[in-house]
């Protein structure tokens, strides 16, 4: 066997083992979580919930914002909006007792650019590291707050795009960089910033023609993941007509694959050498892409679609080891299906509520799914279908992502935030 190979997989195993490690803890410090992969292995978190039970406590949030809640170090964090998107803000409440620790306004935009009435302001998921927040409002800038004064570390508004609808990129940390994706009706590009100093490192333009292509079905809302790939890292990002890899470092494009979509929400997912995505409005597709390629690979190492019933907004989640691994999603109008991640045969789909962009969560073996309408369903990771609870009812329904941190669901809906534990 090649030594090279060898040791990518023993490195590759060494950086799942940090992942699932961090499941385990107390912290939840991006979109879906540690690994980014909407897993927890925490234990004894409640399948039902209601205003009256399995509620430690109940915080209201000022103005609207969509972002995921994010937790570290007893602190849980989330963006905002008032004054219709002038003031643009962060919270910081206390993971103990629900009580706001931090209200700060980070960035005052005297005249907002317009969103889809769908969207917030404050959309995109803050990102967590020991003592810093770090915070992002799309083309209105990036931040990163000290979590104990709340005082600003750095500002950086150069990242500029017209989004149309509002931001929807949320931000992820890799080593040393603040990893953003800027896909506008106007320009399209990915962006590498120091996340100590908050200077631009580098900026990618997409590949992908547009030569005439209307202006809004050029824009995405996707938030990438890095992956350590064939001996590298890669920074993965799907952008409107056009999934890339680039090299981390220096931002260098390394393959692609051609795609059908536009508006693209949902994160990608990596398991055994491939990619999975959705490929966005309007008529969403689930691709498998195989990832040892180089240059064009559309149509090389796509090893299977899946054209049922794909979510445009909520991010899949994978369960399962080896050859047995799961592919679980629910679409936006709330039909949850399971699918065999090696070769894409749906094997059930339940009907879960109605109306869904918050996407679904691994939790001890079971998929936790929230609607935009307040009614939560949990249902098991298992190839036959299994509903455990399809009635938590919430007075408000969330559009972010919940986290999960020891035995609690610390849940936003459109007006709160919850902890929600036994």
């Amino acid at each position: 066997m090649n030594f090279k190979k060898v040791i990518g997989l023993i490195v590759a195993g060494c950086l799942q083992c940090v992942v699932l490690s961090a499941g385990a803890g107390d912290a939840w410090p991006q979109f879906r979580g540690p690994g980014g992969d909407g897993h927890s292995d925490a234990k004894d978190v409640p399948t039902t919930w209601s205003e009256k039970s399995n509620i430690k406590w109940k915080t209201e949030i000022p103005g609207t914002g969509w972002s995921s809640p994010v937790v570290l170090d007893g602190q849980v964090w989330m963006t905002t909006a008032l004054d219709e998107g002038k003031s643009l803000r962060a919270i910081c409440v206390d993971q103990q007792t629900g009580k706001m620790i931090h209200n700060i306004e980070v960035f005052h935009i005297a005249n907002p650019n317009t969103k889809h009435k769908f969207n917030s302001f404050a959309s995109p998921t803050p990102v967590l590291e020991k003592g810093r927040a770090y915070i992002c409002f799309g083309t209105n800038g990036s931040a990163c707050l000290d979590t104990t004064t709340g005082k600003t570390i750095w500002e950086n508004q150069e990242l500029k795009l017209d989004h149309m609808n509002g931001p929807g990129s949320s931000p992820i940390i890799f080593k040393d960089m603040y990893l953003l994706c800027c896909d506008g009706i106007d320009v399209q590009y990915v962006a590498a910033v120091d996340k100590n100093t908050g200077k631009t490192i580098w900026t990618t333009k997409r590949s992908v023609s547009f030569e005439g292509v209307a202006p809004d079905v050029r824009k995405a809302y996707n938030t990438p993941i890095v992956i350590h790939n064939e001996g590298r890292d890669e920074l993965i990002s799907i952008g409107a007509h056009r999934v890339y890899s680039y090299d981390v470092k220096s931002g260098k494009e390394l393959w692609y694959c051609d795609h059908i979509g536009f508006s693209c929400v949902a994160q990608p997912l990596f398991a055994d050498g491939r990619i999975y995505m959705s490929t966005g409005f309007t008529k969403p597709v689930l691709m498998a892409i195989r990832t040892d390629g180089t240059g064009d690979v559309t149509k090389t190492h796509v090893a299977w679609e899946f054209k049922k019933g794909v979510p445009n907004r909520s991010t899949p989640v994978i369960s399962g080891e080896g050859n047995k691994k799961l592919i679980i999603m629910v679409t936006d109008d709330g039909i949850a299906r399971c699918l065999r991640a090696e070769d894409g045969e749906q094997l059930w789909q339940s009907r879960v509520g109605a109306g869904f962009s918050a996407s679904p969560l691994l939790i001890d073996g079971n998929v936790f799914f929230f609607s935009e309408k307040g009614v939560s369903a949990v249902i098991k990771a298992t190839e036959k279908l299994e509903i455990v609870e399809q009635n938590n009812t919430l007075d408000e329904g969330c559009m972010g992502t919940p986290a999960v941190v020891g035995k609690a669901l610390y849940l936003r809906s459109k007006t709160h935030l919850y902890r929600i534990e036994k």
